[in-house]
């Protein structure tokens, strides 16, 4: 390829800038030095809070086997980024990794349970030809609560949730909690060829689309009452009493009822709670409780992150096809990172060198490198820069300044001058 084809190739039509800017995939993103001080606190506070509940990190492939990826209905395929296998078959960068521990889990991990395990790692999402360029790496601190069902694990998740928030001092959250299980019941109440335009419609919130469905004055009544079902838990319980439920559902409801009570007296805060029956995905792959974190900021809904339970799909990768419960939740970090952008606490700026050692002469320099040395062996961090340019006294200082160091070691054959910027220490 001339150097004039590599320019075209890496040029998309009708853009004017430099070639070189056009070096990474579209949808890609570099994390500069700021942004990964912010991520990695982000990420730290979010850590400190799984350890402290008994998780332990589990890291599994970044690629997978496609039919791993789509099994149970979570993952749409068209939204996988495929590679073509060597051997055959398609392989797949991971959108999300419940799947991936799922079948870790299973197949490679003692049948001890509860496992409680948690990941901190990034996702792909291969976004559709109408958003092209749009961003198509993500990354995700989150949970999987493996082998136990009951309303002990459905709160554990959720208040480990809550707990990741509060230690990370998240602003104006929201949970938003829903019942895949009673809203599929609720479902099954329609005719068969309208089901999935309305769970659409549900998960969508589109009460457009709704009202135009060709359904019979009650069911559309019905319909629309679905909608309606979200707000203060005991305003929804309250509504959910007057519909006529199968014994099924009313212990469903019971269930979700004695849920939200633990989770208010078990919350170390007041508890930030939104029941919502029209929580609902558009693909069934969860089974019970289902719960979201959301915080507006800057007049934007940001989804912090997202969970609920599945108890139906660990039998799809077992050897045997055995089958166990599991509840978890992922974090969205860079939303996580938006939202806190106000929080003292974390990083605004890249930590600065403490000091800066200069080789007076040509004849100093194994003595620099090796008090260099001397100053990182320290047991607290020091952050210790070597002046690789010739220059002034005047001119270093200033470059110092610059760059906010506060301390030069001048370095010598003989010895070495300690200077706090304005100040000989030494």
């Amino acid at each position: 390829m001339t150097d004039r084809n590599l320019a075209v190739f890496l040029s998309e039509p009708g853009d004017n800038s430099s070639p070189r800017s056009n070096f990474y995939a579209p949808g890609a993103r570099d994390l500069l030095p700021l942004d990964v001080a912010q991520k990695r606190w982000v990420e730290r506070g979010i850590q400190d809070v799984f350890h402290r509940w008994g998780y332990h990190r589990i890291i599994t492939s970044t690629l997978e086997r496609l039919e791993t990826l789509i099994a149970g209905g979570a993952v749409d395929r068209e939204t996988v980024i495929q590679i073509p296998a060597a051997e055959g078959g398609m392989l797949g960068l991971r959108p999300e990794l419940t799947a991936s521990i799922a079948r870790a889990a299973v197949t490679r991990m003692e049948d001890m349970y509860p496992q409680r395990l948690y990941y901190n790692a990034n996702v792909f999402r291969r976004a559709n030809l109408e958003h092209h360029g749009r961003q198509q790496e993500f990354y995700q601190a989150g949970i999987e609560l493996l082998g136990v069902s009951g309303i002990l694990a459905d709160v554990e998740a959720i208040l480990l949730m809550m707990d990741c928030l509060q230690s990370l001092a998240v602003p104006n959250y929201q949970i938003i909690l829903g019942e895949a299980g009673l809203s599929r019941a609720l479902l099954e109440r329609f005719p068969i060829e309208f089901q999935t335009q309305i769970r659409r419609c549900l998960a969508h919130l589109d009460r457009v689309t709704l009202e135009q469905l060709p359904l019979a004055p009650a069911q559309q009544e019905l319909a629309l009452s679905l909608l309606d079902l979200r707000g203060k838990p005991e305003l929804v319980l309250a509504k959910l009493a007057r519909l006529e439920l199968d014994a099924d559902s009313q212990a469903t409801i019971a269930h979700l009822q004695t849920v939200i009570e633990l989770l208010t007296t078990s919350s170390k805060a007041p508890l930030p709670l939104i029941l919502d029956l029209s929580l609902i995905q558009t693909f069934d792959y969860y089974t019970g409780i289902v719960f979201e974190a959301v915080s507006i900021h800057e007049d934007r809904t940001h989804i912090l992150g997202k969970g609920g339970r599945y108890d139906r799909l660990l039998a799809l990768y077992h050897p045997q096809g055995q089958n166990y419960p599991g509840i978890g939740f992922a974090l969205n970090i860079e939303d996580l990172q938006q939202v806190l952008q106000t929080n003292a606490s974390m990083p605004h700026h890249t930590p600065k060198p403490d000091w800066l050692v200069v080789a007076i002469s040509p004849t100093a320099h194994s003595a620099a490198l090796k008090y260099s040395n001397e100053l990182r062996a320290t047991p607290e961090l020091v952050r210790v820069e070597i002046y690789l340019n010739d220059g002034a006294p005047a001119q270093i200082r200033q470059v110092a300044i610059d760059r906010g160091i506060a301390q030069i070691a001048w370095v010598s054959a003989d010895g070495v001058k300690l200077e706090r910027l304005g100040e000989i220490i030494a």
